[in-house]
């Protein structure tokens, strides 16, 4: 007779833990082990000790003036003036220049234009800010986020370019005053590219013939053309203020530097204190001479020259002024080559090219069979 479910004893269930591992009786004790393994840890995870420098910021080191070069002596061959350049822009990435022949009201004219516009409102100026950071034109406050009483700002930034997205937006807040301004820099610009250019070429015939930086220097040309960064600098700055804005010029130029490519910085810096060098190896500063362009070496020309020369970002200061101070830096690039393939620049006559050769021949041989099929029909 089956049993039910329900007449089957209950049986509970078993629980029993497993037996304990054997332990060898040639092993050490657990005690003499630990210390084994805490004596291997203690040599083999040993974290070197790190001694940090004093100062992370970097030093600023003052230097003799770099040379003074005479442009109108700067093609003679009689003159060292290029082997100086050439010298001075490798230790240092900059030289400084006299008699380029820009006269000198040309320059103040443009100075003083300058100066209105850092007189416009601040709810007028937001309309042309350098927001977002793409836009390569416009206003940018260089340091300091307010006014305190009695003291402004350390410096104020304004891009300047040819470009028309900037004149229309100019001339929206400031129609009369722009339009003065904008001409005079044309003017200027047109003056400092000339220098520009003879300088490049001189230092391009002192180098290798076409390598791949030159290349890629023609490559990573484009935008919208040489720019100019206007500064104005504020008069009777404390001097923790100025010390502040020094160091928070020196990181943000490290970190940002300009935001165009081009191959040399013309700086006009006029009764400057010293004038600040900046570079990834060190910061250095000297005193510029009276009516002397400052000259610096941009990206494109350190590309050029296989890294020989340095790229460099330079900025006056201006110490003690009783008036607020107005710097200019012109960028300039040459000229691109790559849109001019349709040029031969030997006869200075437009070619034709293939593409438009195979259009040619499309449009001819459809023409052939308009004729001879009306020919045909009459």
């Amino acid at each position: 007779m089956a049993l039910s479910p329900e007449s089957m004893p209950e049986k509970p269930f078993d629980f029993r833990a497993p037996p304990p591992s054997p332990i060898a009786s040639g092993r050490r004790s657990c005690v003499t082990n630990e210390d084994v393994l805490s004596e291997f840890l203690e040599h083999s995870l040993r974290v070197p000790d790190l001694v940090l420098p004093d100062k992370v910021f970097p030093r600023q080191n003052f230097i003799e003036n770099p040379p003074k070069i005479d442009f109108q002596l700067l093609s003679s061959m009689e003159s060292d003036s290029l082997s100086k350049i050439l010298d001075s822009i490798a230790r240092i990435g900059c030289f400084q220049l006299v008699n380029y022949g820009i006269e000198g009201e040309c320059i103040r004219s443009a100075l003083a234009a300058a100066a209105g516009i850092f007189q416009l409102p601040p709810e007028k100026r937001r309309a042309v800010t350098r927001s977002p950071p793409e836009k390569l034109y416009g206003f940018e406050e260089a340091h300091g986020e307010k006014e305190e009483e009695g003291e402004g700002k350390v410096s104020e930034e304004f891009v300047w370019c040819r470009g028309a997205g900037l004149k229309l937006e100019m001339e929206a807040i400031w129609p009369v005053g722009y339009s003065n301004f904008s001409e005079k820099m044309e003017s200027l610009l047109c003056d400092i590219e000339k220098v520009a250019e003879k300088i490049l070429m001189a230092i391009r015939q002192n180098l290798p013939p076409k390598t791949d930086y030159e290349n890629d220097m023609k490559q990573g040309q484009g935008g919208i053309g040489s720019g100019c960064y206007v500064y104005k600098h504020s008069r009777n700055m404390s001097a923790e203020k100025c010390s502040g804005s020094l160091r928070y010029d020196v990181i943000r130029m490290l970190i940002r530097g300009f935001d165009y490519s081009h191959a040399l910085c013309l700086h006009v810096c006029d009764g400057s204190s010293e004038f600040h060098v900046y570079s990834k190896k060190g910061w250095v500063s000297f005193c510029p001479d009276k009516d002397a362009l400052v000259i610096t070496v941009g990206d494109q020309t350190q590309a050029l020259s296989g890294g020989q020369f340095k790229h460099v970002i330079g900025r006056p200061i201006y110490k003690g002024e009783e008036e607020d101070c107005i710097s200019m830096a012109f960028l300039y690039s040459p000229p691109s080559t790559t849109n001019t393939t349709n040029v031969d620049p030997q006869k200075g006559k437009n070619t034709i090219s293939l593409s438009q050769q195979a259009i040619a021949a499309i449009v001819l041989t459809l023409v052939y069979h308009i004729l001879v099929f009306v020919y045909n029909k009459f």
